[in-house]
C-alpha cells in the first residue's frame, strides 16, 4: 500500500489489490486507451482528466465505469480491467474510488458529453502535468503516477500472452 498527501493535504491510500478499502466503492476512475493514444475528457470546470464519476444506485462499479466513459467521451469499451482502489480521507468526508483500465474500440460523436466537453486524445501524458493548468487536480497527484506504471505492466503482460 502507498500512502501520501495530495495537494490539498488530504491523506491518500492507494492499493493495487482487490477492494482493500471497500467492496462497494461509490466512485470510479478509468485510465483509457484508444488505439495508441490516451483517451481523456475535458471537464468543464476541472480541465483534462480521465473519465470517472459516481456509481449510481443499482449499478456495479464496472457498469459505472463503462457508463462514465460513454457519457464523457462517447467511447465504446472493448475491455475493462480492474487496476486498484484508492481512499482519500478529507476534512469533511472520505472518498473511495475503484481504478480501471479500459481499451476503447470506437469513439461515437454525441450531442452531449454531460459535464464535459468531450473526448481528448493524447499521444503521451506530459511530464510537467503537475504545473499544467489545463489538467484537472485529479491528474496531479501520485495516484496517476503509480497507476500508469501498473497500467503499463498490464499492457506489456497482455502483449506477451
Amino acid at each position: 500500500m502507498i500512502v501520501f498527501h495530495d495537494t490539498y493535504r488530504n491523506e491518500v491510500s492507494l492499493s493495487f489489490s482487490k477492494n482493500p478499502f471497500s467492496n462497494k466503492p461509490k466512485h470510479v476512475w478509468v485510465i483509457c486507451r484508444y488505439g495508441e493514444n490516451w483517451l481523456l475528457t475535458n471537464h468543464k470546470d476541472r480541465g483534462l482528466e480521465f473519465p470517472g464519476g459516481k456509481v449510481e444506485k443499482g449499478e456495479t462499479p464496472e457498469e459505472a465505469a463503462i457508463r462514465e466513459i460513454k457519457e464523457e467521451t462517447g467511447g465504446e469499451v472493448k475491455c475493462l480491467h480492474y487496476i486498484g482502489q484508492y481512499k482519500v480521507v478529507g476534512k469533511e468526508k472520505t472518498l473511495i474510488k475503484n481504478i480501471y483500465f479500459a481499451e476503447i474500440s470506437k469513439l461515437n460523436e454525441q450531442e452531449s458529453y454531460f459535464e464535459t466537453m468531450g473526448p481528448v486524445q493524447l499521444e503521451s501524458i506530459p511530464p510537467h502535468i503537475k504545473r499544467d493548468k489545463n489538467f484537472s487536480f485529479i491528474m496531479k497527484d501520485a495516484v496517476l503516477t503509480h497507476t500508469l506504471k501498473e497500467v503499463t505492466k498490464y499492457i506489456q503482460n497482455k502483449e506477451l500472452s
